[in-house]
């Protein structure tokens, strides 16, 4: 009896320590992403007089870049294709939301409601296995999760390159969440650092545009553009 006790107490022991460490990791990963989400990169940055205007949205979860599927010079057409879609009558929408991320946390994670520990720890230990995420829109209005920010036509074809770069050449596609939207294999390695949010913050900053230096999670891209 007194050694089954003694191995009952050695097991929570070291289970308790286990759940500090853990949450210690979690915390250091909090701070570390509020700190790089807090310092600026493309400091001098202003919104262009004249330009495309794209918009940042998220559903919290996810970040996404909303572009026009025709504006200076390039046409997203050839890419984003209505027989890509559940629903082709869909693809008459003049903008496209671009996203990216893991694949089985894409797939299976479309809102919080749906997130499994699994799934987190399995994404942030990495993978290779990724997915852009598109969606036909109309025009957005800005608001609570969707900003506006209007680029020179240098910016925008920048920014355009860095997110058309994330299509993997000759990758196949498969529909999306709902009618509007598909999935596209994507390049990239996905990670605890190199998150779809870090994405999205990696893709503006390439633009020229003022974001934070990391921004793992979704409040670290849109605190850079209020409402």
């Amino acid at each position: 009896m007194l050694r089954r006790n003694a191995v009952v107490k050695w097991v929570t022991k070291w289970v308790g320590r286990l759940f500090l460490a853990i949450g210690g990791v979690l915390a250091a990963y909090l701070v570390a992403g509020a700190i790089g989400g807090a310092i600026p990169i493309n400091r001098d940055w202003r919104p262009a007089a004249d330009g495309v205007t794209i918009f940042i949205e998220t559903n919290g979860i996810h970040t996404g870049i909303i572009v026009p599927k025709m504006a200076a010079g390039i046409d997203w057409r050839p890419i984003a294709r209505p027989e890509h879609l559940a629903d082709p009558r869909y693809a008459h929408f003049d903008h496209l939301a671009f996203g990216w991320g893991e694949r089985t946390f894409y797939l299976e994670t479309p809102t919080w409601a749906d997130v499994r520990p699994s799934t987190i720890v399995a994404a942030a230990i990495g993978s290779d296995d990724t997915l852009v995420h598109v969606e036909h829109l109309p025009r957005p209005v800005p608001g609570r999760n969707v900003r506006a920010v209007v680029l020179s036509v240098a910016e925008y074809r920048r920014l355009a390159a860095f997110i058309a770069a994330g299509f993997a050449p000759g990758g196949g596609h498969r529909p999306g969440y709902a009618g509007y939207d598909a999935f596209y294999t994507a390049t990239g390695h996905y990670d605890a650092i190199r998150t779809c949010n870090a994405w999205t913050g990696n893709a503006l900053a390439v633009a020229g545009v003022r974001v934070g230096m990391w921004t793992p999670f979704p409040a670290t891209v849109m605190q850079w553009f209020p409402e």
